[in-house]
């Protein structure tokens, strides 16, 4: 009777398989005793001392016979997958990653700020640290779980608690989240909208109405510093000078406001807004405390206002810049044309009217002028009454360069501004207070979401200062 390892017996009437198919004994020694059963071997156990590295080799090949044979994956022990690490995302390496970053940077700067690195024993030393401070810092990646040093730097006598210029004092949120937030808001977002679109971002840590309120409300620092700021280093060449209307909640009710603008083109041809100012109508009185303050800050004359032909307006830049050119708004005279005119005459109306703008000369025009006023006097006299009364002025802009008359003869350059600003506030029935529309239209040009292009031949302009200091001498 043989006696097997794990005390079965063989009585000759056949094996018993053993419970356990490998069982590995170790010892003191640098080598061990492995027992295997081997179906390919007989079925008999076999005893046999390994080296150490070879163990597992001879283990494999019995849970999968002979592995020579065996086919390319066969044999292996599903078992083994208990053993495998857990799958990560992709957005969970880089946070992991983000946290570590944070916590290496704040660390290297305390130990720029003591002096010494940790446990180190120096003269030189400026401090100590006193623990850890847990903090969460949400990120463009989510809320990060940061464990931040705390020092005491010596100051005198006594000490002063150190603070992070990489992660300051009550910092809650990265800066980038806030730009996200404000970049949200001026394409058209409100609080609703802008905390769905940072949720999957954000995660754990949603935005709260009031936070987003907030990071909004630190726009209106840019525009009280804009609406301040000295205009006595501001070079105008030309200026356009026009006003929109804007529904803002006012006193309890939700009103028509018009918002009276003003942009500047400066000596290199780009467009520069210069001003926006809230009034309750665009009268005389409007417009000329809207001038006044321009010129109170230092801005000087320009050489050519563009106007539309509001009257209260001619008479405030009349009296504010009374040696500026004026060109009248050529779009805007049709118009008035137009609404003068019959139906079954507009279209030639129209073309007699083009005929004067669209000129190849000032005196081209002047001769268009006199044909339209013989042609139109008894038909229309309304029409005529209108096109008098804008006059010389709608021919101002053939006194300049003439490659700028496209540019120079409509108030086009601020009416796109105007658009823009009621494309971003259509999808809201009003604004909730005065001090939200001009923080939202100032930072819609502030941001770059609004860009100024330059003017059509900006590159004349220099001839255009030229001939102006000739004349004013």
């Amino acid at each position: 009777m043989k006696t097997a390892m794990n005390g079965q017996t063989d009585s000759g009437s056949g094996w018993r398989r053993p419970r356990r198919k490998c069982r590995v004994y170790s010892d003191s020694h640098t080598q061990r005793r492995s027992t295997r059963s081997c179906p390919g071997a007989g079925g008999k156990e076999k005893w046999r001392i390994l080296p150490v590295g070879e163990v597992h080799d001879q283990h494999a090949a019995c849970q999968g016979g002979h592995r020579r044979n065996a086919p390319m994956g066969k044999g292996i022990s599903k078992s083994g997958g208990a053993h495998e690490p857990a799958p990560v995302s992709l957005s969970e390496l880089i946070h992991q990653h983000v946290r570590l970053a944070i916590e290496t940077a704040v660390h290297e700067e305390l130990r720029a700020a003591l002096g010494t690195t940790l446990y180190e024993r120096s003269d030189v030393r400026r401090g100590y640290r006193n623990g850890i401070r847990e903090r969460t810092l949400t990120g463009p990646t989510g809320p990060v779980a940061l464990a931040l040093p705390r020092a005491t730097l010596f100051r005198g006598a006594g000490g002063k608690e150190w603070s992070s210029t990489i992660v300051p004092r009550y910092q809650r949120r990265m800066p980038e989240v806030n730009e996200a937030v404000i970049a949200t808001y001026l394409a058209g977002g409100n609080t609703r909208r802008i905390r769905g679109a940072l949720q999957p971002l954000l995660k754990a840590a949603p935005l709260s109405k009031s936070a987003v309120s907030r990071v909004v409300a630190t726009l209106k620092d840019g525009l009280e510093a804009w609406r301040r700021r000295s205009l006595a280093d501001l070079d105008i060449i030309y200026v356009y000078l026009d006003g929109f209307a804007l529904r803002v909640r006012s006193a309890g009710r939700v009103v028509s406001v018009p918002v009276l603008g003003v942009v500047g083109v400066l000596p290199d041809g780009h467009k520069h807004l210069v001003a926006l100012e809230l009034c309750g109508g665009e009268s005389f009185a409007a417009w000329k405390g809207c001038l006044d303050d321009l010129v109170a800050r230092g801005l000087r004359a320009p050489v050519l206002a563009i106007i539309d032909g509001n009257a209260g307006l001619r008479r405030a830049v009349g009296l504010v810049w009374p040696r500026a050119a004026v060109q009248r708004c050529c779009v805007h005279k049709l118009r008035n044309l137009e609404r003068k005119a019959p139906k079954h005459a507009l279209a030639e109306i129209r073309d007699d009217f083009h005929r004067i703008v669209y000129a190849a000369s000032g005196e081209a025009a002047r001769t268009a002028f006199a044909a339209f006023e013989r042609t139109w006097a008894k038909r229309c006299p309304g029409v005529i009454t209108s096109l008098r009364e804008g006059g010389g002025e709608l021919l101002t802009f053939f006194t300049f360069p003439k490659a700028q008359w496209k540019t120079l003869r409509t108030t086009n350059t601020i009416e796109r501004l105007h658009e823009e600003f009621r494309r971003r506030v259509k999808t809201q029935g009003s604004l909730p207070s005065e001090d939200a529309a001009l923080v939202l239209l100032f930072s819609l040009v502030a941001s770059g979401q609004i860009k100024l292009r330059k003017i059509d031949g900006w590159q004349k302009i220099g001839a255009v200062l030229s001939q102006h200091t000739v004349v004013a001498a």
